[in-house]
């Protein structure tokens, strides 16, 4: 007998049907002798149509409000598969976040779970319960309801797997698994059949959509096996592995972009010390993530400053930046949107080299200009302009040998 955490996501649970049939492989999981936990999402488009109206009752939501409306979604999706299963005489229980001890931080829309004490899903699982969990919430130390943001009931899911020490964690969502590259950018991307956390890590923080950023990282930190499956086949999906097993690697696994970027430039700002501080500082407090920096130095003592931050928190930034430049005396700020960045991700780039140069002459090949560069021990990133963001996808694909066999 296995513990497995299963997860479905919006669209898997998009109407009654699509519920049903959740309930149908959830039973046939616990049918073969397992303890099950289902962690679900809320139907898609509903957390959608929740802002919707929030923002119709305020221009400003209260936070805790909005995060207490959110957890509805959830909450429903939950409490039907509950009613389905006990209805075809399977015993089951949902649970809220609170209740399965999701403890958070109190960042209302975009909380960090704490601990999760999953003290009463070890008694339900104890008398032979099937366990559904809505995801995406859990609650602060004042009991406040809080939400972890968009996606994250990624998190939820491999947060209780960890707690539990479940034998494996499913991820189930529309896509049959992990690819190259984006199959709708990209046609001849393939599916993985395993991949590093490192190099899933990268891909969720480039862009990749399939699993949430933080709850990749749960994944790597506490050793969660984790599978991404499609819930509307039979297909194996991808396996995220923890370290490299020995296999002989590709030296790059995937190509990935973003289009949700935005770059600001501070221009002639005094070259001294103190001066980043008091540029990113105020950005910090604000809680906006910066993700690439480059620092130009001009003659006279003077250095431009250009930085990118998520397209959704550009215009709060360039905002921020525009009064931060007129108490240091920067000469002039300045932004776009229309940019995107482009990776690409291999946990075999730390043994070969060459790969940054194939990358260059790749996107110099098909005339795209490369305005920015990042780098880690397995990643190589690059903006270039928006418009020839799916175009570079495509050029380092074929490059580096990623396409499938026709």
């Amino acid at each position: 007998m296995a513990l497995i955490v299963q997860k479905y996501g919006g669209t898997s649970v998009a109407d009654l049907d699509r519920i049903r049939n959740v309930a149908r492989r959830v039973v046939k999981t616990f049918e073969q002798g397992n303890q099950v936990v289902v962690i679900l999402s809320a139907m898609a488009g509903v957390t959608d149509r929740l802002i919707e109206m929030a923002n119709n009752m305020s221009k400003n939501p209260d936070r805790r409000e909005l995060d207490v409306l959110l957890a509805t979604g959830e909450q429903t999706t939950a409490a039907l598969l509950a009613m389905w299963l006990k209805s075809q005489g399977h015993p089951s229980k949902s649970l809220l976040g609170f209740q399965a001890e999701v403890k958070t931080d109190c960042a209302y829309g975009n909380a960090r779970i704490m601990d999760v004490g999953a003290g009463q899903i070890k008694k339900l699982l104890e008398d032979n319960n099937i366990v559904v969990v809505a995801g995406f919430q859990g609650c602060d130390a004042d009991g406040n309801i809080t939400t972890l943001g968009r996606g994250g009931s990624d998190t939820s899911a491999v947060a209780i797997a960890a707690a539990l020490r479940a034998d494996r964690c499913e991820i189930y969502t529309d896509v049959d698994g992990i690819y190259t590259a984006d199959p709708n950018v990209c046609a001849s991307a393939r599916k993985l059949d395993r991949i590093s956390c490192e190099e899933m890590l990268e891909m969720a923080s480039l862009g990749a959509k399939v699993l949430h950023l933080r709850s990749v990282e749960f994944a790597l930190k506490h050793h969660v096996p984790v599978w991404v499956r499609s819930s509307f086949n039979e297909e194996e999906g991808t396996m995220l592995v923890n370290g490299e097993h020995d296999m002989e690697r590709e030296v790059v696994s995937s190509v990935t972009y973003n289009k949700n970027e935005a770059r600001i430039t501070l221009k002639k700002v005094p070259d001294q010390p103190g001066i980043a501080a008091k540029i990113f500082g105020p950005i910090s407090d604000s809680g906006i993530n910066v993700d690439m920096i480059i620092q130009n130095t001009r003659a006279g003592g003077q250095t431009d400053l250009t930085f990118t931050v998520p397209k959704t928190e550009y215009a709060r930034a360039l905002e921020i930046e525009r009064k931060v430049a007129e108490q240091i005396g920067a000469e002039a700020v300045y932004g776009d949107e229309n940019i995107a960045k482009v990776s690409v991700i291999g946990v075999g780039m730390k043994s070969h080299s060459g790969v940054a140069a194939k990358m260059f002459s790749t996107l110099a090949a098909e005339n795209i200009n490369i305005i920015m560069i990042s780098t880690s021990e397995i990643r190589i990133s690059c903006v270039v302009e928006q418009k020839q963001a799916e175009l570079a996808v495509r050029a380092l694909h074929t490059a580096f040998g990623l396409d499938k066999e026709k």
